[in-house]
């Protein structure tokens, strides 16, 4: 098997930074990485990770970039 054979599946696979790619069916899914459905054809994984990864900054910066911005929210409040 190999990444560019037409019938090579892949998972979508997300980490807990809520990044994604794309992992080999016929390969074990490295730690810290979950699969996210059944096997599927590269283009249609690539497809789904174009709809679901909307924000490419990964989920520890989002929290700390929206907790200042709260910070900033009420210090300008107060």
């Amino acid at each position: 098997m190999a990444f560019d054979r037409e019938d090579t599946r892949f998972y979508v696979v997300v980490n807990e930074e809520e990044q994604y790619s794309i992992w080999p069916s016929y390969r074990p899914v490295p730690a810290g990485w979950s699969p996210l459905g059944e096997p599927r054809p590269k283009a249609e994984c690539l497809a789904r990770i174009d709809e679901l990864w909307t924000d490419m900054r990964p989920l520890s910066l989002r929290r700390q970039m929206e907790a200042q911005a709260r910070g900033e929210a009420s210090a300008t409040q107060s």
